[in-house]
């Protein structure tokens, strides 16, 4: 599983958002007196998996560090529809100016988290793991991957330097499965494992016979994936991929395969509906 991101990431991500926002300065924001303060309620209009605390914090943190949270729901908690999730207090300049960035960052994180609840609750049972995809946001790779795990889902490799997969275009560009591996065994460490990517059980075998840790299935039927199950007998970790949605997963998840990656959990991603509400004013 990839690592959770520090606090320091976290405030990258956030910094980058805001000036993307704010530019120069907030004109809106700076027509309210600066000793205003104010305090509001974090409204979620739909059932969700609440994902994405420490971006909405910071969001509001960097700006002043006067501002303080009273959370009513726990990350990675379900939280019920028009449920209040937080209580939000400080000066209301800043509150204003960081409102649509915190709200963004955590309708993001929170969609990835509740759509990777909904596979993982629908594979209940059958052991097998809903895995994420290289498929992210631009720039928020390691924000989504973490949604994804406080979903229940589990980290595919960060990128292209911690996991070697070999992908029909590199299988292609080296000639042939056993090639391929073989010059992957090359570049990677004995602690890198290696991954192929297969459209038919004619190259599972091959991938089988080229000693691969692991081997993504993909697109293949319900009925292609147990016999895959047969052919492999143990000898490599089957991944499945595309094609999957929720209403096929606990077929694909039943074939006896041992995970199953969803591009979909990060890349088509519905935002939880969130506001941010102010309930009282004090100059």
């Amino acid at each position: 599983m990839s690592p959770s991101p520090s606090l320091s990431e976290v405030r990258e991500d956030v910094r980058r958002a805001l000036h993307e926002d704010t530019g120069p300065r907030d004109l809106s924001a700076a027509a309210v007196p600066g000793g205003v303060q104010a305090e509001a309620e974090l409204v979620v209009r739909g059932e969700a998996v609440l994902c994405g605390r420490d971006w909405f914090e910071q969001a509001f943190l960097l700006l002043d560090e006067r501002v303080r949270f009273d959370w009513q729901v726990a990350e990675g908690e379900k939280g019920p529809r028009n449920q209040v999730l937080c209580v939000v207090d400080g000066p209301a300049r800043p509150m204003l100016t960081a409102e649509r960035t915190a709200l963004n960052f955590l309708q993001l994180l929170s969609g990835v988290a509740t759509r990777t609840r909904a596979y993982v609750d629908a594979v209940e049972g059958t052991g097998v793991d809903i895995l994420d995809t290289r498929k992210t946001l631009p720039g928020l790779r390691r924000a989504q991957k973490y949604a994804v795990a406080c979903g229940g889902g589990v980290n595919h490799r960060m990128g292209l330097y911690d996991g070697i997969l070999l992908k029909e275009n590199h299988i292609l560009a080296c000639g042939n499965i056993i090639d391929a591996v073989e010059e992957a065994r090359t570049q990677g460490s004995d602690d890198v494992e290696i991954e192929v990517e297969v459209e038919d059980n004619h190259q599972l075998r091959e991938a089988l016979a080229a000693g691969v840790d692991a081997v993504l299935l993909d697109n293949m039927s319900v009925a292609e994936l147990e016999e895959a199950v047969r052919i492999a007998n143990g000898q490599a970790r089957l991944e499945a991929s595309g094609g999957i949605t929720l209403k096929n997963v606990r077929a694909v998840a039943e074939t006896g395969i041992d995970s199953i990656s969803i591009g979909e959990l990060t890349k088509d991603v519905s935002a939880v509906d969130l506001s941010l509400r102010m309930t009282a004013v004090t100059a």
